[in-house]
């Protein structure tokens, strides 16, 4: 999760944490109002400029389904200032619902720009996202908001997505072909539209989890993968163990400070204590509803995603012992300035409650996954809407064959955080394993949006896509600083 590319299977937790608004998306479709293909100024959030070009191609919504239409798919170029440029590096982004030229406009635009000593760097739109999506907005859900505990979250965004899926069914919308073996086959019809023989990839989060899918189903087409937080093919549901293990990990961090250790001597303790209480018993907490003031229960789960949001990265992470201390003592007026507007939260998009659904989850890894949340300081609150949404619609799931590890002999640089709250160092390690020709960057205290963590990252990427030889890398940041107010 990043603040360009809201992690969708953490829902609350992304937007509680960025406190931003979810995006409105463009109908991918031309219209008189919609951009064009053609070189155009790419801006930066930041301000600077770059001479780039934006693509069209067009793709069957879904390939199995010789009657489902076809949608245009979007990307811009950002041209190599090599004299011989390599093979095309493809971003692809997290989520699923990042969009590429939403982090292209970000922080990581320098690493972009430096990329192109390269070869081309394209900033894809994956299917359902940005100028790639062909899926209708909807309108807000005139439902009261629901309780913010587990059983009334779940309740509520079954019932929204299995309505939401059957209305843009009737629209004539593909949404079974909202997957990741889908978004996969994509990149190789980007690879053919680009003209070349092969492609790099470069990604992060769900797009890890796309890359593997990527280098399973095309492999022979791709040249070498520079990946950070990994998620792999059975991962989209976290193991709420090794999220209690991270947690461990901060509160050891506590000792560094010692008036944040004495307000804080348990810190899971002390997230558990305020998760019971208030799931328990909901606290009315004013919030911002379509624009208006309105009022909300919120329940320990709610906060439980919260927390699966600031445990992402260094920065929000910092912010754990003030807000349990004053949740503790009942000032749920503490959590205003990370919901942003509650019905924002509340919505469905598609593609990236379609595309977790279908990546879905092993039995075992489910009922693991169940028995260590009992007892965990998040539960199943991570990753939000699964695996809640299990079941909520039919054929939507790709199955054990899709789930399955893999060996992966490609090149490959894998970059990784120490205090990466989203996908556990960990959880990343199993990943890893199933690379055999690889280089390992660990950033100590950098978090999930780890590739502009360190200065260096940038230089590794560059030298590793020119096919230097990186050797495995440890690199340091400072620890964060904990906040008592």
């Amino acid at each position: 999760m990043n603040s360009t590319s809201l992690h969708r299977r953490a829902l609350l937790a992304s937007g509680f944490a960025a406190g931003l608004a979810l995006p409105t998306l463009a109908p991918a479709q031309p219209s008189s109002g919609q951009p064009q293909a053609g070189p155009f100024r790419f801006k930066s959030r930041s301000g600077q400029e770059v001479d780039a070009e934006r693509g069209f191609f067009e793709v069957p919504e879904d390939r199995r389904d010789p009657r489902s239409r076809r949608i245009r798919l979007s990307y811009v170029r950002f041209a190599s200032t090599a004299a011989r440029p390599g093979p095309p590096i493809v971003y692809l982004a997290g989520g699923p619902g990042g969009t590429a030229t939403g982090a292209a406009a970000g922080p990581r635009f320098p690493i972009f720009m430096a990329l192109r000593e390269v070869a081309d760097v394209i900033a894809f739109d994956q299917r359902g996202t940005g100028l790639s999506n062909a899926i209708p907005a909807r309108p807000a859900s005139t439902r009261p908001p629901p309780v913010f505990t587990e059983a009334g979250l779940t309740a509520w965004f079954r019932a929204e997505f299995q309505e939401a899926w059957l209305d843009w069914t009737k629209a004539g919308v593909a949404m079974t072909g909202y997957n990741t073996a889908q978004n996969a086959d994509d990149i190789d019809d980007l690879r053919r539209h680009l003209g070349a023989e092969k492609v790099d990839l470069w990604g992060i989060s769900y797009g890890s989890h796309l890359a593997l899918s990527a280098l399973k189903r095309h492999g022979d087409r791709i040249n070498r993968v520079a990946l950070a937080s990994l998620e792999g093919q059975d991962q989209t549901v976290k193991r709420p163990a090794a999220i209690d293990g991270l947690l461990r990990q901060v509160d050891a961090l506590l000792d560094a400070d010692p008036a944040v250790r004495a307000a804080v001597p348990d810190l899971p303790a002390l997230m558990r204590r305020v998760h019971a209480r208030l799931e328990a018993q909901p606290a009315v907490t004013k919030v911002t509803l379509n624009g208006a003031p309105g009022e909300i229960a919120m329940g320990g789960f709610g906060v439980q995603m919260l927390a699966g949001g600031l445990i992402a990265n260094p920065n929000t992470l910092a912010l754990l012992p003030s807000l349990y201390l004053a949740l503790d003592a009942g000032r749920t007026d503490v959590l205003a300035p990370f919901l942003g507007d509650v019905a924002d939260l509340l919505s469905v998009t598609g593609m990236p409650e379609a595309t977790d659904l279908a990546s879905g989850i092993s039995p075992g890894r489910l009922a693991l996954i169940r028995r260590e949340a009992k007892a965990a300081v998040l539960g199943e609150a991570l990753n939000f809407p699964m695996p809640q949404l299990l079941g909520a619609v039919p054929g939507a799931d790709l199955g054990e064959g899709f789930r399955a590890s893999l060996r992966i002999d490609h090149p490959a640089l894998l970059v990784a955080g120490s205090l990466d709250g989203r996908t556990p160092l960990a959880e990343q390690d199993v990943v890893a394993a199933q690379f055999t020709h690889k280089s390992r960057v660990i950033v100590e205290n950098a978090g999930h949006n780890v590739f502009e963590a360190h200065p260096d990252v940038q230089g590794l990427l560059v030298r590793f896509f020119r096919g230097e030889a990186v050797a495995d890398t440890r690199l340091s940041l400072p620890p964060p600083k904990f906040r008592l107010a």
